[in-house]
């Protein structure tokens, strides 16, 4: 990203929006809307580090409560949730900040929330498992602050391989959403 460009973009936006560029609370803002750009966008270019795998069989591994902040490609606002990730490995499984890496991984990038969930549950599977399932709940500030300005979430979901199956999608979507205090390993 070339940061001098986008300094000098949000410079001219200032201007456009009918405020003075100079003005002490923004004279910083090209650089500090720069900078941000940079983490927020990072999306482009990063690898996955999902060929880091364990020997481990386990029917079911579940990750919920991925916390993701996303930008949508609509309107540049953003929107943000959560990220549920169940998978059936195939001998080998993923440390928890592997996951956590994919989700940020998609969400660094100007999205819609429908392609993280594509994208989460294709890279996922390409890595040999038997299934995978991908839910997202969000919540968008392009609907929230203009348009319909509405409080409603968006739930979208990706299924692949065994998880195709209709009984197998029931029953890990149970699981997915079975919050941690119906666990039965809770202490």
């Amino acid at each position: 990203m070339d940061s001098e460009r986008v300094r000098k973009l949000v410079r001219e936006l200032i201007i456009e929006v009918g405020e003075d560029p100079t003005r002490e609370g923004l004279r910083e803002t090209p650089e500090r809307i720069a900078n941000m750009y940079k983490e927020i966008f990072s999306g482009y270019g990063s690898d996955s580090e999902l060929s880091v795998q364990f020997s481990e069989d386990s029917d079911v591994v579940v990750a919920r409560d991925i916390q993701f902040y996303s930008m949508c490609e609509h309107h540049m606002l953003p929107f943000f949730g959560k990220v549920h990730i169940a998978y059936s490995p195939n001998g080998r499984v993923f440390g928890i900040s592997k996951l956590v890496r994919l989700v940020e991984k998609h969400a660094k990038r100007l999205q819609i929330q429908e392609r993280i969930t594509k994208n989460i549950a294709d890279e996922l599977y390409s890595q040999g498992v038997k299934g995978v399932a991908v839910l997202v709940d969000a919540e968008h500030l392009c609907m929230k602050m203009r348009g319909v300005r509405n409080d409603a979430t968006l739930s979208s979901s990706a299924f692949r391989g065994l998880y195709e199956n209709k009984e197998e999608k029931e029953g890990i979507m149970t699981l997915i959403r079975k919050r941690v205090s119906d666990s039965p390993f809770n202490i």
